[in-house]
């Protein structure tokens, strides 16, 4: 009863979260040339410093709100160098080629209605009144539900809290704190925007070595360096999450601040490549390949023994074929593969290969669109497998997919992302009959 009243505060709140800020966005712009000071922000409140920095995903900027940027609300803010934004949005999934299963014998998301939801409060601060130039702190809370618990977790938790200062000409960037690394190493946004890069990709490898994802979060050291032409190499020093997965890690640290839970240990991250961003007269390339070496146990599903070292390696290249606007260089048609291996002694999941092609604006009038059509392969752990073939168990040793999606921008701060995606080898037990899964995913930037 309390998860149910839980859940139905939860879709309240979604559902009020654009009312309240569409009629405070009127409200504020109504009364703007009464309170706003003559002269515009000075430049060092830039509120653009204030959006998220120092990460592999852009978050669209501020003027792409439905709060109007503006509005006296986001200029007395500014003014004392602040900003503050809600993230909101639904998630719905449903397999198209068969009848929903029993609850009790669902083992993928869409084999019934999957829908979540999410509530994410930041707030930035400039530190410049502390003579801090090129820093902020940043900060963030997340409500999140599911509504299988598998594809969790269900969590009300801290999601960011860290100072983040660049030098030398945004040379080197440095963040400390509580950090969500899947927004800073590999770049699985596809697009690189949290805005349209939700669609088409699950790899779980590098989180299944341990790397903190929203909706959680983790105690991480930071180093991005920027070298010469084009190179970059990045490192971070984080906590693991629980090496049981998220709801596992929400079961022991159910407010996110917990900074060392019992048993987790170092994860290692570091990260090479080159990228380029588009000109006039290039086109944007971004190679990376990394390895993430985590210290906490995992056990050894061939000797049931526990034992550290679990490892995630991982190599991944966009490229773009062609540019449909010179105005706006990075617009056009991209291509994209990746690869990540990980230990299948330790891992459910063992390989994950990908290949992507995605057009940035396909339609001149809708800048902000993404097209997407992805194609992946999960190969499952044999030695988990073969214990559960050893136990009687149908089992698939492979999961393949094909995923087509477009995210439209349907109003300012408003995304709609639709998705067809064909699994063979949804699950990798028992071995359940294909799928094929419809998508919706709506984000709201306030």
């Amino acid at each position: 009863m309390q998860e149910k009243n839980v859940r139905n505060i939860g879709r309240v709140l979604t559902a009020l979260l654009p009312l309240i800020a569409v009629i405070c966005s009127h409200a504020q712009g109504s009364d703007a040339s009464q309170t706003l000071p003559a002269s515009p922000a000075p430049a060092q409140h830039s509120i653009e410093d204030l959006n998220y920095l120092g990460g592999d995903a852009a978050m669209p900027p501020f003027s792409d709100s439905i709060i109007d940027v503006h509005s006296a609300f986001r200029q007395a803010l500014l003014n004392k160098g602040l900003a503050f934004r809600v993230i909101t949005g639904p998630q719905y999934t449903q397999n198209m080629l068969a009848a929903p299963v029993p609850a009790d014998q669902q083992v993928y998301v869409g084999q019934r209605a999957f829908e979540s939801m999410f509530v994410q409060p930041i707030l930035a601060a400039d530190l410049q009144p502390l003579h801090l130039h090129h820093a902020q702190l940043y900060m963030g809370g997340v409500w999140n539900w599911v509504s299988w618990n598998p594809a969790g977790p269900k969590t009300l938790q801290l999601w960011a809290l860290y100072f983040y200062k660049a030098f030398g000409a945004d040379r080197v960037e440095v963040k400390a704190g509580y950090i969500a690394n899947n927004m800073n190493f590999v770049g699985l946004f596809v697009g690189g925007s949290t805005a349209t890069g939700t669609q088409g990709v699950y790899a779980v490898l590098p989180y299944e070595v341990g790397m903190s994802y929203f909706p959680l979060t983790a105690p991480s050291f930071n180093v991005w360096i920027r070298g010469p032409k084009h190179t970059y190499l990045k490192s971070a020093a984080q906590r693991s999450i629980d090496p049981n997965g998220g709801p596992a890690e929400v079961a022991r640290n159910h407010s996110g601040f917990r900074f060392i839970p019992h048993g987790d240990k170092l994860v290692l991250i570091n990260e090479g490549g080159y990228q380029r961003a588009a000109g006039a007269d290039v086109h944007e390339t971004w190679f990376r390949a990394g390895y993430i070496y985590n210290t906490t146990p995992y056990t050894n599903a061939a000797t049931g023994q526990s034992e550290s070292g679990n490892y995630c390696a991982y190599a991944l290249v966009d490229d773009q074929l062609r540019q449909s606007n010179r105005e706006h260089p990075s617009q056009g048609l991209y291509a994209g593969a990746s690869f990540m291996t990980v230990p299948d002694t330790m891992n459910q999941y063992s390989r994950y290969y990908e290949a992507r092609f995605y057009d940035k604006a396909p339609l001149r009038s809708h800048p902000n669109d993404v097209f997407s059509v992805v194609a992946s392969r999960t190969g499952y752990s044999r030695i988990f497998t073969g214990n559960l073939v050893s136990q009687g168990k149908s089992v698939w040793r492979a999961g393949t997919t094909v995923t087509g999606s477009y995210s439209l921008e349907a109003s300012r701060g408003s995304y709609l992302s639709l998705g067809l995606g064909y699994a063979y080898g949804p699950a990798d037990t028992p071995r359940v009959p294909n799928a094929l899964n419809f998508v919706a995913n709506w984000t709201l930037f306030f």
